[in-house]
């Protein structure tokens, strides 16, 4: 794969496992735009999340597209932080943006991440749904260039397995050689 086909990668997980975090310090170190996920919900599903209501998949429809359609546009790729809870969800985005996609999934202990949600604040997910989200997720356990990666470790650390992992797969280490070893 050359630098000029679009490397297109999800950073997901439940919310609070870090995919913001990770997917902004992933996309800057590859020098690739980042879609901050939540950024593209409609305000109905803002909304419906404030008042303490789940999403269901019909909720959640747009709100993919919308995702698929970012990473879709440009010709570099990017890197964007979507929940991508349902396999049918993650097979949506593959078919709307093409292949490959590549998925790193956020993973981590149920009660850490808990423990982040109750000390956010500012952000309209409220740490009452995290019960559905854990619910509803279904781990990518043998589905195509998708890393399982645990959360409860340092970022650099994340980024570095991400590195390791994204030069392992066809031909990306045109973009992973630019990308800085992170300092331990």
């Amino acid at each position: 794969m050359s630098k000029q086909e679009p490397v297109r990668i999800i950073v997901m997980g439940v919310s609070g496992s870090g995919k913001s975090t990770l997917a902004s310090a992933l996309a800057q170190a590859l020098t690739l735009p980042f879609i901050e996920g939540d950024d593209l919900h409609p305000q109905s599903n803002i909304a419906k999340m404030q008042a303490g209501q789940p999403l269901n998949d019909a909720d959640r429809l747009p709100w993919l597209q919308a995702i698929a359609a970012a990473l879709s546009n440009g010709t570099e790729g990017a890197v964007a932080s979507c929940s991508a809870l349902k396999k049918s969800y993650r097979d949506l985005l593959r078919e709307q943006t093409g292949e490959p996609l590549y998925f790193i999934c956020l993973t981590c202990d149920p009660n850490t991440i808990a423990a982040r949600m109750q000390a956010r604040h500012g952000h309209f997910m409220p740490a009452s749904l995290f019960t559905s989200q854990l619910a509803s997720f279904e781990i990518p356990q043998g589905e195509p260039v998708t890393l399982l990666l645990s959360c409860d470790q340092p970022v650099n650390t994340m980024l570095a397995t991400c590195k390791t992992w994204l030069e392992d797969q066809a031909g990306l280490s045109t973009i992973t050689n630019a990308m800085p070893l992170p300092e331990s």
